[in-house]
């Protein structure tokens, strides 16, 4: 059975994920991807081009080929890294804009910490690829814009962003469904994530201590001790009175990637810490927002259509499970993680166009009107849990 669940997940992401980005998202015209896409491959070019939604192909397909050494793989990854070089870098002042336009001129300028994030994020991975120097020398200077432009050394953690020059204000929010705050748990995570595998290829002491630093954090700030649930927004000092709800796809997510930033931190203590957590924070998921049918509820509540379905909380949940089943043995997490595999397949999987919907309601039929690809619409969540489940099922 395990060897069937690991064929059908590499069937998916070779036969149907990696493919639909490179046979549907290249604009021929204007270089680089489109902007949009919809569900039946309508392309809209008037939707921005984000340095996230590159930075995610960018990874992708960085490890795809470093995974499977196949040509095509490396030519959609070079092509990412070609486009994010030439017009998401701003040469004046480093760093990427966090929007461009389908001419590759810049939209929106401003330095999001979480956008540099990505960034990282793709160029650590396509220095693995590739084994090129330049793509990790970038990297490195990224970080040293974020350590001296966004890290907080009164309070520790990284603050959203801002503008173009690093020191003007600028919008910090990633979406205007969020509040503006000084700090989000989003954002820190995905800097952690980025500055875990960036670890992997520099062994810089600043670097490993960032890391612990954030490891600490979510810990003792992010992590409700009560509940074991992120909170989402902070102010510099970690304060926050706001009410907010549960991110279920982000506490999953985040409860096994802080395990894996331990595990390269390599801090056996603050490991054991992590994967303790880890498991207390899967149980919480596992309680609330797991359905007999596999599929997962997005948020506990507060925001409008916080009780749908989307693409990324699901990927995550596959993963996130599986990680709480080979940390604590206990075997309904491995039978959640197929159950939500399984709920991928009926429901998100596109049979017709290929890949996946990114969002369905609340009876699991996808909006028709919603995008496949956009500035967050991205290959990056369902095949990294392909990739990690492919490493992780015996």
């Amino acid at each position: 059975m395990t060897d069937d669940l690991k064929r059908c997940i590499e069937q998916e992401l070779t036969d149907n994920i990696l493919p639909f980005w490179a046979q549907h998202t290249l604009d021929a015209v204007h270089g680089g991807f489109y902007g949009s896409l919809s569900n039946d491959l309508k392309v809209n070019n008037e939707v921005p081009r984000s340095a996230v939604l590159y930075g995610r192909i960018l990874w992708t397909f960085s490890l795809a080929f470093r995974k499977y050494k196949k040509p095509e793989y490396l030519s959609m990854a070079r092509r990412a890294y070609d486009y994010l070089c030439q017009y998401f870098w701003d040469k004046e002042y480093y760093g990427v804009y966090w929007t461009v336009n389908a001419q590759g001129q810049p939209i929106e300028a401003r330095k999001h910490a979480y956008a540099q994030a990505f960034f990282i994020y793709g160029l650590t991975e396509y220095h693995l690829a590739t084994g090129e120097a330049e793509p990790l020398t970038l990297a490195r200077r990224v970080f040293d814009l974020l350590e001296a432009h966004y890290h907080d050394s009164q309070y520790g953690g990284y603050i959203e962003g801002r503008g173009r020059d690093w020191v003007s204000p600028a919008n910090q929010r990633l979406s205007d469904l969020e509040p503006i705050s000084d700090k989000s748990m989003n954002t820190l995570l995905h800097v952690l994530e980025a500055f875990t595998s960036l670890a992997r290829v520099w062994d810089e002491p600043k670097l490993r201590a960032r890391l612990k630093e954030l490891i600490e954090i979510f810990l003792d700030r992010v992590i409700d001790s009560q509940t074991h649930h992120f909170r989402l927004f902070f102010c510099n000092d970690w304060s926050w009175d706001q009410p907010e709800p549960f991110s279920y796809g982000h506490d999953i997510e985040g409860s096994w990637l802080l395990v894996e930033a331990a595990e390269a931190l390599g801090d056996k203590a603050l490991l054991e810490r992590a994967r303790d957590e880890s498991v207390q924070m899967a149980q919480a998921v596992y309680a609330e927002a797991l359905q007999a049918d596999g599929r997962m509820i997005s948020e506990s509540a507060g925001r409008p259509h916080s009780r749908d379905l989307n693409w990324w909380t699901h990927a995550e949940a596959v993963v996130g499970f599986y990680n709480a089943y080979q940390i604590s043995g206990q075997e309904r997490f491995a039978e959640a993680s197929k159950r939500v595999w399984n709920f991928i397949q009926n429901r998100f999987v596109d049979h017709q166009f290929g890949d996946w919907f990114k969002n369905l309601d609340t009876d699991a039929n996808p909006y028709p009107n919603l995008p496949k690809v956009g500035p967050w619409e991205c290959p990056y969540h369902h095949s990294r849990a392909c990739f990690e489940m492919m490493n992780r099922l015996p």
